[in-house]
């Protein structure tokens, strides 16, 4: 079973460590994570907390993206019902992902050349100079100036790539595979604390599940055209996604069992990978895909294959 997790790098991720900074916040946390949705009353009830207190955590919760709240009707006025977002979170000291490597055979696939797709509205795309086709109309995806497009977003759904087995063309023994790529969730406008399960299959095998913390639109991206709107979706995070002989891994930290065997390279003519939310996801909060020209990376989607 997919679990929901959030990686944290120090320098980033400062909001979070004040969220976790605190014996009652981390109760708060446990206790949803145990038991499920709970209001304010109930978990100061449980933790046996003043309710004062606990709407304050909660609040600094929501803040750092920890929790996400919603507030529902009641006998009496309305509550504030808050959910847990990830069953796990690492702090994590990490370095930027190298561009290249000398024992690495490299792909980079553009965005529109995706071989199959199925998404739901909202959806679209657009190249450096505009949007391209028509806004959520999921046909769109068939217009051939998507060969152009630098941004993809769309619901629920996937877009599926196949890359060229390289490895085998040259008859070169791969103990690695991995893909590189920028991504977000997807919301009307943006909102930071939009959390989206993204999966990532390769082969037909789902080697990940990553939740998106949100959808970015605080700033500009480093690469996002002038004529695309601000209060737009920005950039993503940049996210490597590996396998080897030892499993699966996200940014380096193992996530599951799934090895490069399962993947059968040496089966295949080509690599395909899919990007995905799927309709039964825990949050289904749709994806950006940020690719050349787009986002705070000038790079489409990369695959690495490392030789033995």
């Amino acid at each position: 079973m997919s679990r929901n997790f959030l990686v944290v790098d120090p320098e980033a991720g400062m909001p979070v460590l004040k969220g976790l900074a605190s014996p009652a916040r981390v109760s708060v946390l446990k206790l949803l994570h145990e038991k499920g949705p709970l209001n304010v009353n109930e978990i100061a009830d449980i933790l046996d907390l003043p309710q004062s207190s606990v709407s304050t955590n909660v609040q600094m919760l929501e803040e750092a993206g920890l929790i996400r709240t919603e507030t529902q009707r009641a006998r009496k006025g309305n509550q504030k019902l808050c959910h847990s977002i990830y069953d796990e979170v690492l702090v994590v000291f990490k370095n930027e992902i190298k561009e290249t490597e000398p024992d690495a055979i490299e792909v980079s696939m553009p965005l529109g050349l995706y071989t199959s797709f199925e998404v739901t509205a909202p959806c679209g795309l657009c190249s450096v100079d505009g949007i391209i086709g028509l806004l959520d109309v999921p046909d769109t995806f068939l217009d051939p100036d998507r060969m152009k497009a630098a941004l993809i977003w769309f619901t629920r759904g996937y877009v599926e790539y196949q890359f060229p087995n390289n490895a085998r063309l040259t008859n070169t023994s791969v103990r690695e595979v991995e893909f590189v790529m920028e991504l977000s969730s997807e919301v009307p406008g943006t909102s930071a604390d939009w959390p989206s399960d993204i999966t990532v299959t390769v082969n037909g095998v789902d080697i990940a599940t990553w939740t998106s913390p949100g959808d970015f639109g605080d700033k500009r991206g480093v690469y996002t055209p002038d004529w695309w709107k601000l209060k737009g979706s920005q950039y993503g995070k940049l996210k490597s996604f590996r396998v080897n002989d030892d499993g699966a891994f996200v940014d380096g930290l193992r996530i599951s069992n799934v090895r490069l065997a399962d993947l059968k390279i040496e089966d295949h003519h080509s690599i395909r990978l899919r990007v995905s939310v799927r309709n039964d996801a825990r949050h289904p909060g749709g994806i950006n895909i940020f690719g050349r020209g787009f986002g705070n990376y000038d790079q489409d989607i990369l695959l690495r294959l490392k030789r033995r």
